[in-house]
């Protein structure tokens, strides 16, 4: 079987476990799955910077407003990506992160409307330029689909590799092959969240991409060293140094939310079940509390201000038949 080449060091042990362990205290208190607006915002943030990366030039304030579809001025082709894009990340539990068949759905969706080879291998050469001078030139295309098969091969098959790791080993490999003529860098930062949020599903709502933005020179930087030294070990210390450092940004963000919701709130949180809605008369016997004014006011209102509760008939607020649901 293909082995990508690289090896393991201290470094990425040891950041692996701050890893794991950042994201064992944010699970310790559900922050994520309990605050819809941050994990809203760090979604937003992930499409925003992934495409920045990519020179797209609108602000965080504009692609927020083409996902709430308000009509925002400015290039087409720019708005056409965030909305693809948008589409993509929404996308991240459907698609299988070891199916080589859906990367390339992936990339059809991410590039739909704007490439005329979107969701096709590149039939023709590529290279990256620094004015005239060549920096890297990509495997021949002939050699794509078999460097493709054999990335998705070790991917499935190498049990003894932590996904963290394998996760930025694939993003490297990706790179250097650079299987498709225009939309590679999105396609692989987007299947990395992928491919970690099937490990644990916090990862959708985590931006790395943000983090990337801020380190953009470094994160070229780390992928030419990889390029010149054959291996990607270089790339891999990189990404879970961002990984790790984001995390510490993800935890001040819920931390902070978390202050805003009030043992009322964690109480009513905590008695309801997703998905299933409950009227005022369960929640309060759920409760156990006798005053419906109370319930409006300590618990209710303040939770479905803060968009943890919803109700089922929002147009009639004082119905019978309304419910709740979390």
């Amino acid at each position: 079987m293909y082995r990508p080449p690289f090896s393991i060091s201290n470094y990425m042990l040891s950041k692996t476990i701050s890893i794991t362990e950042k994201l064992g205290r944010i699970t310790s208190f559900n922050s994520l799955k309990r605050m819809p607006t941050l994990r809203r915002n760090n979604k937003i943030r992930s499409i925003h910077s992934s495409l920045v990366i990519e020179a797209n030039s609108l602000s965080l304030n504009q692609v927020r407003d083409i996902i709430a579809d308000k009509t925002v001025i400015g290039p087409q082709k720019e708005i056409q990506e965030v909305k693809n894009a948008y589409k993509a990340y929404n996308s991240i539990n459907e698609f299988d992160g070891y199916s080589e068949s859906d990367l390339i759905k992936a990339h059809f969706i991410l590039t739909d409307l704007i490439l005329d080879d979107a969701g096709k291998y590149r039939d023709h050469s590529e290279g990256v330029f620094d004015g005239e001078k060549v920096i890297f030139v990509a495997p021949p295309e002939k050699m794509v689909p078999s460097l493709m098969s054999d990335l998705f091969d070790w991917l499935k098959n190498d049990n003894d590799t932590h996904i963290l790791i394998k996760s930025c080993v694939f993003h490297y490999e990706f790179v250097f092959i650079h299987p498709f003529s225009d939309g590679n860098g999105r396609t692989v930062r987007l299947w990395q969240n992928v491919l970690l949020t099937k490990w644990d599903p916090l990862f959708e709502f985590i931006p790395i991409e943000s983090q990337i933005e801020k380190y953009q020179a470094e994160y070229y930087g780390a992928i030419a060293k990889c390029h010149t030294e054959g291996n990607s070990n270089a790339f891999i210390e990189f990404m879970l140094k961002m990984i790790d450092e984001v995390l510490d940004d993800v935890l001040k963000g819920a931390e902070k939310e978390s202050e805003n919701i009030s043992e009322q709130v964690n109480r009513l949180l905590n008695i309801m079940e997703p998905d299933i809605p409950l009227s005022a008369n369960e929640i309060m016997e759920r409760l156990g509390i006798k005053s419906k004014e109370t319930l409006r006011n300590s618990y209710l209102n303040p939770a479905i201000e803060n968009g943890l509760v919803k109700m089922t008939l929002p147009k009639k607020p004082n119905s019978k038949n309304q419910r709740y649901v979390k």
